[in-house]
């Protein structure tokens, strides 16, 4: 495993709880309350994340249907060309703010991850008899984000490929780059350069939204203090 699983007890035999009452303690149940809370708006924030997906490729989906129905009526003349100007716009505005959404989720997950390493690390300060159990970090670092969120100490390039941050983004840099070379269609502009506008709008649009996208979670991970790090 990775650093984080090395650095965990649990190679240490198992202690006997037997004899561990926490129950009367109230500040266990302020801790459960609080962790039960954290695990519920992580859940509506996943719960966000495939929904707020879903629907921007539903509209994507739509979009391109109505298109190629127009493309077949008008033989993807002047007025295909205004149909889609009018309505390529619309899917990259709910796309855009799907992304800058997916990103502030992402982020909020985060910290409901670190609050509830917060939250074992109490535990384990009540009774740390437990530790060796804890399969989760009870650290509110880095290193401990990512044992929780991931049980590795870094996550791989397939990880990230696969995250629906970056799924958004490329279809929006595909969706940028197909309205630019409809635009420059619609202005007389011959197949290459419309070819070349179309594709440097898509890259240039999928390096913006990377750069805000990493800009905002680097300014997140910058400004943040771990109260209890390893």
């Amino acid at each position: 495993m990775g650093e984080g699983m090395g650095q965990q007890p649990s190679r240490r035999p198992p202690v006997s709880l037997s004899g561990l009452d926490i129950s009367r303690n109230p500040h266990v149940q302020f801790l459960v309350t609080e962790h039960w809370s954290l695990l519920a708006t992580r859940g509506m924030t996943w719960s966000e994340i495939f929904s707020r997906t879903g629907t921007y490729l539903t509209v994507l989906s739509a979009a391109v249907i109505a298109l190629s129905f127009v493309a077949n009526a008008t033989g993807f003349g002047s007025d295909f060309r205004t149909f889609a100007m009018l309505i390529l716009p619309v899917v990259l505005l709910i796309g855009v703010g799907t992304f800058f959404r997916l990103i502030e989720a992402d982020v909020e997950d985060a910290w409901l991850v670190l609050g509830m390493n917060r939250l074992r690390h109490a535990y384990i300060e009540l009774a740390p008899e437990l530790e060796p159990y804890f399969v989760a970090s009870h650290h509110d670092d880095k290193p401990g984000l990512m044992q929780t969120y991931a049980f590795r100490s870094r996550v791989g390039v397939t990880h990230w490929l696969s995250g629906s941050p970056l799924i958004v983004g490329v279809v929006d840099a595909v969706v940028t780059g197909v309205l630019a070379a409809v635009v420059c269609q619609a202005l007389g502009a011959g197949a290459g350069a419309r070819t070349v506008i179309g594709v440097t709008a898509a890259v240039a649009a999928a390096v913006v939204l990377g750069t805000i996208g990493y800009r905002k979670v680097h300014q997140v991970s910058r400004d943040y203090h771990p109260l209890f790090p390893r």
